[in-house]
């Protein structure tokens, strides 16, 4: 199959395959729009069967990352990379410089963060040998010492926050039960934020401690895995596996509400989205409320950049902009009778296929 009819190759604009041969380091860059500004997104390393699995991996990633950074009003594109070896047993210090070596060769039209089995470490390591990496420490000019988690669950807080009130027409959530799948980093700041406003949780992962801790520390009840689709809540918040929203748990759901940090919740987007339409489930789209990570790191990268300060009021103040944009979401969905998913889709496309003043906005951006 030729690149060019890869049925993940969405205009790309640009894809470098890397190979360092003294490191070991096979690596993929994938460049899918820069028409905003230069393209952000995570590297990340996964031990992929196939060289063209890695390949459809990237393409798939990078565009995602084009629609998030447009429909959060960033001035960036989307990229990702992806790099070919296992973690565990394959991943050295200088492998991740020969990434960043990678990086640099692109000029800025790429920026770097962590991903998948990709580490705060390795993008120190990265650092060394280029600036436009993103996610690092406080003493590294990073912010919230590289950890993105707390403004990725700022930003799904405040869209579930903006789904209760358009749903349910409640300002408030104390009182309300929410559903929570997954009680990693985010997920578990997403629960602390929820119940200090008064939601009673009802929680799952395959984490026991975490389930244990959730349980003394917030008072949440816990369920097993494949019983938290059918509790009887006004929000799921699906905060672990992509996937999640399928044929078999559909049925199951009772939530008027879906609004969590996972990724790629519905299986299959057209299908799924309009099952939950007929349902009357509200969807958050997962990659408008789950863009605060994004938010964080654009601002660490212009700040470091472009000598600005006061960059985490900066992110913090942008992060709280999404809820306007979920409401002008579900409002174009109903007024045009589309499903949630194409309005965002429609509203990213009109950003970032739009080249008005991209020029502009990329030079700020570089």
């Amino acid at each position: 199959m030729s690149l060019f009819n890869h049925p993940e190759f969405a205009n790309h604009e640009q894809i470098v395959h890397y190979f360092d041969k003294t490191t070991g380091l096979k690596a993929i860059i994938a460049v899918h729009n820069t028409n905003l500004g230069p393209a952000l997104g995570g590297c990340r390393m996964w031990n992929y069967k196939s060289d063209e699995e890695a390949l459809t991996d990237v393409l798939r990633l990078s565009k995602g990352m084009t629609y998030k950074a447009a429909i959060s009003n960033l001035p960036l594109g989307g990229g990702k990379s992806v790099i070919i070896a296992d973690a565990k047993t394959e991943k050295t210090p200088e492998m991740m410089q020969a990434m960043g070596k990678a990086v640099e060769k692109l000029g800025g039209n790429y920026i770097t963060a962590e991903d998948v089995s990709t580490t705060v470490e390795d993008m120190i390591n990265i650092h060394k040998f280029t600036n436009h990496v993103v996610g690092l420490p406080t003493e590294k000019e990073g912010l919230a010492g590289g950890n993105p988690s707390p403004f990725t669950a700022l930003g799904v807080f405040l869209g579930l926050k903006e789904a209760v009130k358009y749903r349910l027409g409640r300002d408030s959530i104390g009182g309300l039960k929410v559903a929570v799948q997954g009680l990693g980093n985010v997920g578990y700041n997403l629960c602390e934020r929820l119940r200090e406003e008064g939601a009673e949780l009802i929680v799952t992962d395959i984490n026991k401690e975490a389930m244990t801790r959730a349980k003394n520390e917030l008072d949440a009840d816990v369920v097993g895995l494949d019983e938290i689709y059918s509790q009887d809540v006004d929000v799921f918040a699906p905060c672990a596996l992509g996937g999640i929203v399928n044929d078999k748990t559909i049925p199951m759901l009772k939530a008027k509400v879906i609004a969590g940090a996972a990724n790629n919740q519905l299986l299959e987007v057209t299908t799924h989205m309009n099952a939950l339409k007929d349902l009357n489930i509200l969807y958050a789209p997962d990659y408008v409320i789950n863009a605060g990570g994004l938010i964080n790191v654009y601002y660490e990268y212009d700040a470091r950049v472009n000598k600005h300060s006061n960059s985490e009021e900066k992110a913090i103040e942008h992060i709280g902009r999404i809820p306007v944009t979920l409401d002008e979401i579900f409002s174009m969905a109903d007024k045009e009778n589309i499903s949630i998913t194409a309005a965002a889709d429609k509203i990213a496309e009109s950003r970032f296929m739009n080249n008005n003043n991209c020029t502009e906005k990329h030079t700020e951006a570089a």
